[in-house]
């Protein structure tokens, strides 16, 4: 396939894979797209390790990764907040209402000697608040260390800083939208590919559907889009780029495949979902992202429940209880295995047979061809 997606980067079709596994970033950028390391939950000790490993997989091939430094942050004025900082000013309520769902949920307590974080976390590290300037910065310096060819900033416009260092080590830079203007701005700051994000996607995702939002951003920009939220299988692909993108932006979809890290019960919950089973939700990060229904989505919709806090105190407030819940939920029955969710949009309706992720590929692509031809037959007298 050609666009200028495919130009800009040297790959063979325009289906770029965000995901936190590098797994899956290796054998989506081997079968011809572009994986993309969701990096926001790496240490840069991780980092290093993950980066070092995809490019010993993949040898010339190109890959990227995502950042996630919000537009507004909660101590922006004063440098940003430390994990100390915001722990202080999580209220008391909050931690009583997050005591009392583990409480009712029969969710143990770690052991003593165990440590209190079930894989990568959210919880910041060496200090540092998750979500920041401050945690992208190492993560930036150590992407553009190796050989990514393409950065993202998943929430917001980019800050100034990651723009002008991508651009001076000659790399492309994206950033996700969700409403025309969010593209314009981005183009202004120079962005070089905007991912219009409709309200299907999983995780931080806005409230405009992608058959409106996709033309609109075509349309209000002179640089590559791609098209994302709802997007998984190639009739999906071929209609968002009859809407004008010049590829498409994947996240859910990879999560039920082979190589995805997905927690195994979430996983079976993934499988078994219908297209009604997401919310959008505040619950884990303070901002509105898209994920499976649980009890925990439950308990945070109550009427009589507090509010989520915003970001970053959410996921501080959040994160230990999540770890527990995950650490839990193998336990089948549990409360843990009620509450145990995670991010994912309305394609998980389709996601209902594991694949890997080169098939996942393919199976995208032979699809698109057929719903191109079919198309293209209906012009015929």
């Amino acid at each position: 396939m050609k666009t200028a997606a495919t130009e800009m980067l040297g790959i063979e079709f325009p289906i770029f894979a965000f995901s936190h596994c590098r797994d899956v970033v290796a054998a989506v950028s081997k079968a011809g797209g572009l994986g993309v390391l969701g990096a926001v939950a790496h240490s840069p000790e991780q980092l290093e390790i993950d980066l070092a490993w995809i490019e010993a997989e993949l040898g010339d091939r190109p890959y990227g990764v995502d950042l996630i430094v919000p537009a507004k942050y909660a101590g922006d004025e004063g440098g940003g907040y430390t994990l100390d900082d915001i722990r202080a000013l999580i209220p008391d309520t909050h931690r009583a209402f997050i005591d009392d769902i583990l409480r009712r949920y029969d969710v143990p307590e770690f052991p003593p000697d165990e440590e209190r974080s079930s894989g990568r976390s959210t919880a910041g590290h060496n200090g540092v608040a998750p979500f920041s300037a401050a945690a992208a910065g190492p993560q930036l310096e150590i992407s553009l260390a190796h050989k990514t060819a393409f950065v993202a900033n998943a929430l917001g416009p980019p800050p100034q800083f990651l723009i002008d260092r991508v651009k001076e080590e000659g790399r492309l830079i994206g950033a996700l939208a969700g409403r025309p203007q969010h593209a314009e701005r981005h183009q202004a700051a120079g962005v070089d590919i905007i991912i219009a994000q409709g309200s299907e996607a999983g995780g931080h995702t806005g409230e405009i559907g992608s058959m409106v939002l996709i033309p609109e951003i075509v349309d209000a920009v002179d640089i590559p889009v791609l098209g994302a939220g709802g997007i998984g299988r190639g009739r999906q692909m071929a209609a968002a780029m009859a809407l004008g993108a010049q590829g498409v932006w994947c996240g859910s979809v990879w999560l039920t495949t082979d190589e995805a890290e997905t927690h195994p019960v979430v996983k079976q919950k993934f499988l078994a979902a219908t297209s009604a089973d997401t919310i959008r939700s505040r619950s884990l990060t303070g901002k509105h992202a898209r994920m499976l229904k649980s009890a925990w989505t439950e308990e945070w919709d109550r009427a009589d429940t507090p509010d989520p806090l915003g970001m970053p105190l959410q996921p501080i407030l959040t994160n230990e209880a999540q770890a527990r819940i995950n650490r839990a939920a193998y336990t089948k029955g549990s409360g843990a295995e009620k509450l145990a969710n995670y991010f994912v949009g309305q394609i998980v309706g389709t996601m209902n047979q594991p694949k890997s992720a080169g098939q996942v590929v393919i199976e995208m692509v032979e699809e698109f061809i057929e719903a191109v031809e079919s198309l293209a037959g209906q012009l015929e007298y």
